[in-house]
This record gives structure tokens, C-alpha cells and sequence, in this order.
């Protein structure tokens, strides 16, 4: 497998596959308090997806109130930068708390389809980007969701992933994906970046990582 948009295509292997979407919700679309521009022009690309896969997972940001990444808990501006467990953290407006409409799933994805819901970002005292590992915690440790023992049980030997935010969650999963002994595809067309000019940036880590990219189109659909 290459790890550049010029690959040869995909053929989805049903048995073995899974596809992760990422934090589908109305908090990071256009009109949220931590939209991704044009986020909402992926979900019905997603959605038509979900059918083709016999497992999917979806992640769902749930932040409890007053979390640690939350901007107003720490006087600062939002997308500021402080210094968190020996690693820098990101400030973010408020988004995603617990039981709001918009830490909801997007209504347009097929719950049906879904076989696991993950929830992320749940203990107040640490950030969650990726769908396997928490944030650096106090401890010095990512300690793991589970998602990829789960994975791994289910006989999955490969993960394409897409959702919001190609730059953070999309690409911290699909980074971890490989390090959790994953193969990993981002579906470029259907994921959008909170800082769409350091795609450079998230295509150099995914080269170094071996993680391939490239468009939906790609794929193409196996023995059922």
C-alpha cells in the first residue's frame, strides 16, 4: 500500500475492513462554536459509505462541562496554546458537552449501520483527539480507549477513516491506527481541516507513519 493520493485503489476486504468516522457532529459543522468550514459537505459521502462496510465505528466528542481544553476555564482566547502535562495543548472554544444537541451524532448518519459508538474526551482532566488513545495524561501516559483490542478481536486488519478534523481527530486516529498494527486510509474528500493551510503539515506525518490517503472514489466494493 502506498502512502500518497496517486495509489492504485482500494477493493473493500468486508471481513477484514472497518471504517471509522470521526466526530460527525453539529458542534464542528458550519454555525457551531468549533465549526470546520465546509464540514457539513461531507456527511452525505459518509452516510452513503456506512453500507459498504460490515463493521462501522463512529466517534462521538462528549466533553463533560468545564473540561480542561475549554478555552474559558483557563482566561485564555480560543485556539491559544498552553502548556499541558509536558506537552502543548490546544484551547478550544467551548463544544461537544455532554447531553447538548450539538455533542449529538449528525442526524444524516445511518445509526443503523453503526456497530459502535465511541465516546471520547469524557474524563475532565484530559483532551482525547484520537478514536485509541487519550491525550497525554498526568501520568506521562495515552492511556487506550479500547477501540483497537476491540478492533483487533473483530478480526479487522485495516481501517479507513474519515470524519472532522482531518488535521486532529482524523489524523491522531489514523496515526494511532498504525501504531495500534492497523492499516490505515484517509479518505481525503471526506474529512475537512480546522487549519486547511497546514495540509502540508498532516501529509508529511502521514507519509512518515505510512499512512495512506487519498480519494472515496477509490474504493472498490469485494465479495459480499
Amino acid at each position: 500500500m502506498t502512502a500518497d493520493n496517486s495509489a492504485s485503489q482500494w477493493t473493500i476486504d468486508r471481513d477484514h475492513d472497518a471504517l471509522l468516522i470521526v466526530d460527525l457532529q453539529p458542534d464542528f459543522m458550519p454555525g457551531g462554536p468549533l465549526a470546520v468550514a465546509d464540514g457539513d459537505q461531507i456527511v452525505a459521502g459518509i452516510a452513503s459509505l456506512t453500507a459498504r462496510f460490515s463493521l462501522v465505528v463512529a466517534t462521538q466528542d462528549w466533553h463533560p462541562q468545564g473540561h480542561i481544553s475549554f478555552a474559558d476555564q483557563h482566561g485564555q482566547s480560543p485556539f491559544s496554546t498552553i502548556s499541558l502535562y509536558g506537552s502543548e495543548q490546544t484551547l478550544w472554544p467551548e463544544h461537544c458537552v455532554q447531553g447538548t444537541p450539538g455533542a449529538a451524532l449528525h442526524p444524516d448518519l445511518p445509526l443503523h449501520q453503526v456497530g459502535l459508538i465511541l465516546r471520547k474526551g469524557t474524563y475532565s482532566h484530559i483532551d482525547s483527539y484520537s478514536a485509541f488513545r487519550e491525550n497525554l495524561g498526568p501520568d506521562g501516559v495515552r492511556h487506550s480507549t479500547g477501540l483497537g483490542a476491540l478492533l483487533h478481536a473483530r478480526h479487522i486488519r485495516r481501517v479507513f477513516l474519515c470524519g472532522l478534523a482531518r488535521d486532529y481527530c482524523v489524523g491522531w486516529s489514523a496515526l494511532d491506527a498504525k501504531t495500534e498494527g492497523f492499516a490505515a486510509v484517509v479518505l481525503d474528500d471526506l474529512t475537512r481541516s480546522v487549519f486547511p493551510e497546514r495540509t502540508a503539515e498532516t501529509d508529511a506525518l502521514f507519509a512518515r507513519a505510512a499512512v495512506a490517503h487519498g480519494s472515496s472514489q477509490l474504493l472498490l466494493d469485494g465479495a459480499p
